[in-house]
């Protein structure tokens, strides 16, 4: 029986015309990461389950997509565990390993792993794939790159505002011309929390406030009224918190409402350093207090970058300031910061936009015309020395010509390399170019530095 060729669901192809957009993104993003200082690492796409478990909230764990054991390893599968509901349990019995979530997690196991070897602060970059078992949606896939920049060992507020600045150099570099970064701090949703005396609930708390922008603020508020307990006398209170139009406004909020201990008078120090510091970029820089970022790593100020020029997209890049991510693996005191750009949401908005370069260079270069073995063998000497300057291909087969430069034009070729009966017995090769139609003549015996293109 015949098997009809698709691939799973939330996954895509890529044909050659998509890879060499999605490297130029990934090369605008690896050239501003490195100008910076950030060197590149690698992890493997998988890690024990129990690296990941537990990281990302219940939301986000109920996204990993585990690895099923092999073997007689099957065998242990807890079947009472599955029959008496208890699902992590059960999952537990039949898996060791699990897809990567996130790039930041294996990142914490890579240096509590390599402590005695890294110079600290570490500064690193990693662009690889990840996996979450979420609804694919445009922009939003099962399979998809993400591309991490991180500095582990290191308190200074001014990785914060650097790291911003890398966010804006990014964009601007692919050509983006609107962008805005909504910021906010870990401790100041603890405070409103509080506030709104949903202090035994954080983790829920942000978990729906996490929705503001899907559902909108009447059912966030109904969500945090049903299933929190919201007393009606704090709905004027977080209306006003989500009616908050600039980042000075929020500020004197905090000031006002959320100072509550020594964490979150620090919490509002470090936001307001960092707003005067960014003072030039104060219009494309937007304090959020309702910016929650679900995962439940991050400790201090926290990010996510939107384009302005198409919102039902979503957010295009965040991260935030995580300080207890190692302590599971045994390396405490590493504070660590980090943003992420997601290539994919990058992509679409770029081609949706018509923001790639009109011609991305394709790397086919020279295609050489098959006139026949004998002629290819004739120049296959050229065709070497060629190569140690320039990709070149020789069409394999000896068909029509008109074939052979269809095949050039589609596949996006500069140059044909032409050498057949005529050229044979003139001693010549022709090089044409297919962008202009000019064509060169060059002797067997020219040295090939002196080809025209």
């Amino acid at each position: 029986m015949s098997i009809k060729p698709t691939i799973p669901k939330g996954t895509r192809d890529y044909h050659p015309e998509i890879v060499l957009k999605r490297n130029y993104i990934i090369d605008v993003i690896r050239d501003v990461f490195t100008k910076y200082g950030y060197l590149e690492i690698q992890t493997p796409s998988f890690e024990k389950r129990e690296t990941l478990a537990g990281k990302y909230g219940n939301e986000g764990d109920r996204l990993i997509f585990n690895i099923l054991n092999s073997g007689e390893k099957v065998r242990k599968a807890d079947l009472k565990a599955l029959n008496d509901n208890k699902t992590t349990e059960f999952i537990n019995s039949i898996s060791d390993k699990a897809l990567r979530y996130d790039l930041t997690v294996p990142l914490a196991r890579y240096v509590s792993q390599h402590q005695n070897e890294i110079k600290f602060p570490f500064k690193r970059f990693q662009i690889q794939n990840v996996w979450r078992a979420d609804r694919p949606q445009k922009g939003r896939y099962q399979e998809f790159t993400q591309c991490d920049a991180d500095v582990i060992g290191s308190d200074s507020s001014y990785l914060e505002y650097e790291m911003i600045q890398m966010y804006f150099n990014v964009f601007k570099n692919l050509g983006f011309q609107k962008i805005q970064i909504k910021v906010n701090h870990r401790e100041i949703l603890s405070s409103i929390c509080r506030k709104i005396e949903l202090n035994n609930n954080f983790n829920d708390f942000v978990t729906i406030l996490d929705k503001l922008n899907k559902i909108g603020s009447e059912k966030v508020i109904y969500e945090l009224k049903d299933k929190l307990g919201l007393k009606d006398k704090f709905h004027p209170l977080l209306n006003q918190i989500f009616e908050s139009r600039n980042s000075s406004q929020a500020l004197s909020l905090i000031n006002e409402q959320f100072i509550d201990n020594d964490n979150s008078k620090k919490a509002y120090e470090e936001l307001k350093n960092l707003f005067d510091l960014t003072l030039n970029n104060k219009s494309d820089v937007l304090l959020d207090l309702t910016l929650a970022r679900g995962l439940d790593y991050y400790t201090g100020i926290i990010f996510e970058v939107v384009s302005l020029t198409n919102s039902e997209i979503g957010s295009i890049g965040g991260g935030g300031r995580y300080k207890n991510l190692t302590e599971r693996f045994n390396a405490n005191n590493l504070s660590g910061i980090g943003i992420s750009f997601g290539l994919e949401r990058v992509y679409h908005l770029m081609d949706d936009n018509k923001l790639f370069p009109e011609e991305i260079k394709s790397p086919n270069d020279i295609l050489v015309v098959n006139f026949g073995d004998e002629f290819i063998h004739d120049i296959s000497y050229v065709v070497s020395q060629l190569r140690t300057l320039r990709n070149v291909s020789v069409y394999p087969d000896f068909v029509k010509l008109s074939k052979q430069f269809t095949y050039a034009d589609k596949n996006k070729y500069s140059y044909v390399l032409i050498y057949g009966k005529e050229e044979a017995q003139e001693k010549v090769i022709k090089i044409k170019n297919l962008k202009t139609g000019d064509e060169n003549k060059h002797n067997l015996d020219d040295s090939i530095k002196n080809y025209k293109f």
